[in-house]
Formats: C-alpha cells, structure tokens, sequence
C-alpha cells in the first residue's frame, strides 16, 4: 500500500512540476509576443530621435538585439551646405529598452558627407 501512496504522490508531483514548467514557457512566449518586431524598433528609433532632436535619420547603419534591448546606430543630417557633398553627417548611437522605448542616445561621429568614414576599415 505504501509503495502505491508513493506512486500516486510521485505523479501528483510530476504533473504539479509539469504545471510550472507550461505556465513558465507561456510567461516565455507571451514576452516574446509582446516584444516587437524588428521593422518595428526601427521605426520607433527613427521617429523617437527625430522628435528629441530634431533630426531626421537618413540611414540605419547597425541594429543589434541585446539582453536589456537594442541597439542602433543611425546617420543624420546635422548641417545641409551647397554643395551637398560638404554637408555634415552624424552617426548615433540608439538605446533602446525590449518595448523599444528609446532609454539613451549619443552622437559618436561627424564628418562631411562627401568623405568617406576613416574608423572603418576600407572607408565603408
């Protein structure tokens, strides 16, 4: 009789155990349900600096998924001259959170548009 109490019990607690582990991968999916789609973080990155700064994102140039977000870099015109080559770009670093709520961001390079990048190897 003990040997079949265990039994039930040993079940009880497997099905119990089983319980936890589903209600935590629908806790794991909804999260990354709710999170956004890539399209979407740029989108969100774009029009929340544009509307901090002022400036409007001309180009993404990197976009990376990170444990507390994302981060991008995008280029903007700072300062339009004639003729358009001598222009001033500037590349900025984007902080966002997983909603894609910008958190931080900061200009990391200025150069004239008609120049190419001297930080990245072959002037890419």
């Amino acid at each position: 009789m003990s040997n079949t109490n265990n039994t039930s019990q040993s079940q009880n607690s497997q099905k119990a155990h089983n319980s936890q582990e589903s209600h935590s991968d629908d806790k794991r999916g909804k999260a990354e349900e709710s999170r956004p789609a890539p399209i979407e973080v740029l989108r969100q990155a774009r029009a929340q600096l544009a509307e901090l700064t002022g400036l409007v994102p001309e180009s993404v140039t990197s976009f990376e998924q990170t444990e507390d977000g994302w981060v991008l870099e995008v280029e903007v015109l700072e300062l339009a001259r004639v003729p358009d080559t001598m222009s001033l770009m500037a590349s900025y670093q984007i902080d966002l959170d997983q909603e894609a709520r910008l958190t931080g961001y900061r200009r990391v390079h200025r150069y004239e548009r008609g120049r190419s990048d001297a930080r990245r190897p072959g002037g890419r």
